[in-house]
């Protein structure tokens, strides 16, 4: 499918709030600084909801802790209505499925997601961004990054892909009579699914109208592509590097000819520095890739190297032409640098990044 600038203009914007500032930043300080950037929605991220939620209650209010959460999603939506932003999705909802059946974990998972059903009804978004992950998997990124939630690890977690897809079933159906649908990513240093081929086949197997994916073009090419702790960055252990490009490229055309474009939900976007890294996990058992996600993302054509470009292209010729939303975690090349002097003109910047993309994607 050829790609030209008619056909993509009127592709709409999404801003994730986990994005800009840091998770103390006042939300609707965030929500100033990405409409002004001249954003038309946002991905609600679930810290961000819980930190104005303890600012507007004066005290720390739990993730469970429904009612407030609720009234706190209502005011989050008169503010983006405010400013002419659509609340496109909520997330990251993680650590939901696999559970043992009648397990203590399995209750709290589906109270969770009733919950959560619940602020969106309030906040009036109808997507809810589910990560793909193990228990252990959830249990190091929630230690590593203020900006996910998950719950703790347990043994009671199962990888029987039979098991999650009956739970990612029960789910969608859970979210259905509400009309809203359920939006499943990958994130690349999965052990179980890390890359678009192995959630397309769940989401496949779940067989759902409301069930689709979140791609990531971080997860995409940081997976099949780049690797953290090579020399090179990129992945040496797939024979010389023209034979690991013709495989990721070959994956890359797979993707557009595999996956009908309804079935994409939303494309998030961000690059990746080039910083070596240990190959061991680090001292919480966070693998190398979830530590380059956490903090060394920025976005496009600001000093990454990955090919966001050629994902984007990708996922585009699938005849995808819903959100592009920015899910960047900048901390700078070294990934220390959270001082977010200037988010009104951050955000500008990531709009000028977005057209630069696009603009690229229709280049050849």
């Amino acid at each position: 499918m050829s790609l030209t600038q008619e056909s993509l203009a009127s592709i709409p914007t999404s801003y994730a709030t986990v994005s800009i500032g840091t998770p103390q930043t006042p939300l609707p300080e965030k929500l100033t600084a990405i409409a002004g950037g001249a954003w038309q929605g946002i991905e609600l991220g679930f810290p961000d909801l819980l930190s104005f939620a303890s600012q507007r209650s004066g005290r720390e209010v739990g993730p469970q802790e429904f009612d407030i959460l609720c009234d706190t999603g209502k005011e989050v939506r008169g503010l983006c209505d405010k400013h002419h932003l659509k609340i496109v999705m909520l997330q990251p909802f993680s650590n939901f499925e696999g559970w043992k059946p009648q397990s203590e974990e399995r209750k709290d998972a589906f109270r969770r997601a009733k919950g959560w059903i619940r602020i969106m009804e309030s906040a009036g978004c109808d997507m809810l961004q589910v990560k793909h992950l193990t228990a252990s998997e959830s249990l190091f990124w929630m230690l590593n990054s203020a900006r996910q939630v998950g719950s703790s690890d347990s043994p009671t977690i199962t990888t029987s892909r039979d098991a999650i897809v009956s739970d990612l079933k029960e789910l969608a159906d859970l979210l259905a009579p509400h009309k809203m649908r359920l939006a499943y990513e990958n994130w690349c240093w999965s052990t179980h699914a890390p890359d678009w081929k192995d959630v397309w086949d769940i989401v496949k197997t779940i067989d759902r109208p409301n069930v689709g994916l979140c791609l990531d073009t971080f997860q995409t090419a940081g997976g099949e592509w780049a690797d953290p702790t090579t020399e090179s960055g990129l992945i040496e252990d797939k024979g010389p590097r023209e034979e690991m490009e013709n495989t990721f490229y070959q994956s890359l055309k797979d993707l557009s000819a595999a996956i009908p474009a309804e079935k994409i939900y939303i494309l998030q976007i961000s690059d990746a520095y080039k910083k070596k890294l240990k190959s061991s996990p680090d001292e919480s058992g966070l693998r190398p890739r979830g530590q380059w996600s956490s903090c060394l993302r920025p976005m496009p054509f600001d000093g990454g190297y990955l090919p966001v470009v050629e994902v984007t292209k990708a996922v585009l010729r699938t005849g995808f032409r819903g959100w592009l939303s920015m899910e960047i975690f900048d901390g700078g090349p070294a990934g220390t640098d959270q001082r977010w002097k200037d988010m009104h003109g951050y955000a500008k910047q990531a709009m000028q990044s977005h057209k630069r993309l696009l603009s690229e994607c229709t280049a050849s």
